[in-house]
């Protein structure tokens, strides 16, 4: 049995999306995925996990194979729509610039190239390698799925990373720190160098995916029918706003000016002191509040929901459906906002889905 998302569907998803990126949708998006609808076909022998995490003896088309029952076991409600994306962890690009790469059942751990563990930064070369393990491996896997899946899901993008984070995978611990302060001009050399290897590996990923989808997402699963990106820094959860001016907000900006459909990851209260540097940067379509591991979710921040919004800017959070009628409540409109429920729901929660999308308008 195919994946559960006929034609009709997907052309309000591209029509809906489009204006919400305008800024012209009159409601917010909500994005809802129900477990429970039968795959009609046989479970495959491998297991489902990040393809990261996969060793060498499973194939690419193994792992499609894999994707495609996964979501043809899943409802879409609302503007949810089938996806899954090249997931070999937050800042993968570090990978394919020869730092290893440790996967476990949580997470994906970049380290330095073995025996370049305590490197100078200023002897680091940073080169396109069409030879890297990484690279081919994530290729051929693009190439998989996207033959798989096409008309019938989006691949999602590689997570490539920001650009101080991928060099702090070169740099770990304080070494990136000490860096900013001891060689700020070396560090800004790299930052440079990451960026336009940056763009040459998503063009190259692009390419391959621009042949099966019929549109553009990433990790985050906004779709887009423009070239879309959720940038980000997380490694200026560590730096004060003077940095975070001279080494992330002009690179941010650059790719804002580059990729049509941008959003920021906004990640963690550490991060909150650069909202406004981030809000200046004319062509930063969005933000993604997420406020981080032990905090509550971001619908239960207004405030700085309310502060994004002010200055046009679209807003995606992740977070229950009460949490999200809290946050409309206190910013009295849900235009221009994204909600992910982040979660798969039982079918038992059926009827209460769709009376909460018939409530904004997305039934």
């Amino acid at each position: 049995m195919p994946i559960g998302f006929d034609a009709q569907r997907w052309e309000r998803i591209k029509t809906d999306s489009a204006k919400w990126w305008a800024g012209e949708l009159k409601r917010p998006l909500i994005q809802i995925v129900m477990d429970g609808r039968d795959p009609g076909r046989k479970e495959p022998s491998i297991p489902s996990y990040a393809p990261a995490r996969y060793g060498d003896d499973v194939t690419p088309e193994q792992i499609a194979d894999r994707w495609e029952y996964d979501l043809s076991r899943k409802y879409f409600l609302g503007d949810a729509f089938p996806t899954e994306w090249l997931n070999f962890g937050a800042g993968a690009m570090a990978a394919m610039l020869g730092c290893r790469l440790d996967a476990d059942e949580e997470t994906v751990w970049f380290h330095p190239p073995k025996g370049k563990e305590n490197q100078p930064i200023d002897q680091i070369e940073l080169k396109f390698d069409p030879e890297n393990k990484w690279f081919k491996r994530i290729s051929a896997l693009a190439e998989a799925t996207g033959q798989r899946l096409a008309g019938q899901a989006e691949v999602g993008m590689t997570d490539n990373g920001g650009t101080l984070d991928i060099l702090s995978s070169f740099r770990p611990s304080e070494g990136l720190l000490l860096d900013l302060v001891d060689a700020p001009e070396v560090v800004n050399k790299l930052v440079w160098q990451i960026h336009h290897l940056w763009r040459q590996y998503f063009n190259h990923f692009d390419k391959i995916l621009r042949k099966y989808n019929s549109g553009w997402t990433c990790w985050t699963s906004l779709f887009s029918d423009k070239p879309y990106y959720m940038f980000q820094c997380d490694f200026s959860y560590m730096i004060g706003p003077e940095m975070f001016d001279r080494f992330v907000r002009p690179e941010i900006a650059a790719c804002c000016q580059w990729l049509p459909n941008n959003f920021y990851h906004l990640d963690g209260v550490g991060q909150l002191p650069h909202l406004d540097l981030l809000l200046s940067i004319p062509e930063l379509k969005g933000v993604q509040w997420i406020p981080g591991d032990g905090k509550p979710s971001a619908c239960w921040w207004p405030e700085v929901i309310a502060k994004i919004r002010k200055v046009g800017k679209l807003v995606q959070v992740y977070g229950p459906m009460r949490a999200f009628d809290h946050l409309v409540d206190k910013l009295g409109s849900a235009e221009g906002l994204c909600l992910i429920t982040g979660t798969n729901h039982p079918r038992s929660d059926e009827k209460e889905l769709e009376k909460f999308l018939l409530k904004y308008g997305a039934l």
